[in-house]
């Protein structure tokens, strides 16, 4: 843990840090990255099944994808780096989580001020009038789940193809601007808007600490300090760190 000393040390001092996660931070909960190997990905091409056009053309299709997704996101449940961001939090040292993740388990880690970049899905929406609906008063006899008004249902979530909430888009390039130290966990930081974050954030001077196995895309010498471990074993490791001071 000496090695982690400068870190925590400017963490310990930081006035607002801010958690940037993607889907490696999930990965120890059983969701693989739809991009990996054994993701979603592999087996549905995502302009063909996670696209808006795609949906709106041909929804009992896409739910191929969405039901499968669904069923995954479904029997997870938050992990040891989920668990040490909810407490960070709770020590008034996480200010926000910014998640590109649409599973929820910042939240149910206990983490309570979560901006979902991507929606999430606990809820549904008619596509056709907007109606929106708690996931589990949903029947999903038949795919894909319809409305009273007789318009598919799609979960919360951004699609290819949308843009991203205004609301979440809003607050999250505003923590990027006001944060002092930026966690980039679990993301390869490659796809936009969200990968302007951590640019925003080092422009205003802010430390950034990277947590992925694998490198990211950000540029070299913007990240001040990387842990090429996985989210699940450091971010436990910087609490204790941070409880022994």
């Amino acid at each position: 843990m000496k090695v982690y000393r400068r870190m925590i040390d400017r963490l310990a001092v930081s006035g607002h840090a801010v958690a940037l996660t993607g889907a490696g931070i999930s990965v120890e909960s059983g969701i693989p990255d739809f991009r990996s190997a054994g993701g979603l990905w592999s087996k549905y091409d995502p302009m063909e099944y996670a696209h808006i056009q795609s949906f709106r053309s041909n929804p009992a299709r896409v739910w191929q994808m969405l039901w499968e997704m669904d069923q995954l996101l479904g029997g997870a449940e938050p992990n040891p780096a989920h668990m040490a961001l909810a407490e960070l939090e709770r020590r008034g040292i996480i200010k926000e989580v910014i998640t590109q993740n649409v599973d929820s388990l910042h939240q149910r880690a206990g983490s309570r001020t979560v901006i979902e970049f991507h929606g999430h899905n606990r809820a549904l929406r008619c596509e056709e009038c907007s109606r929106r609906f708690m996931r589990e008063a949903v029947r999903f006899d038949t795919l894909p789940p319809a409305c009273s008004c007789g318009g598919p249902l799609r979960p919360e979530i951004v699609f290819f193809g949308e843009l991203i909430p205004s609301d979440a888009l809003e607050h999250a390039m505003e923590a990027a601007r006001v944060c002092d130290f930026l966690m980039i966990v679990g993301t390869s930081a490659s796809v936009a808007p969200a990968s302007q974050i951590p640019r925003i954030a080092k422009s205003r001077g802010a430390f950034l600490l990277e947590v992925n196995p694998g490198a990211s895309e950000l540029p070299a010498g913007m990240v001040d300090f990387r842990i090429p471990l996985p989210a699940g074993v450091a971010l436990p490791a910087i609490v204790t760190a941070l409880m022994g001071d």
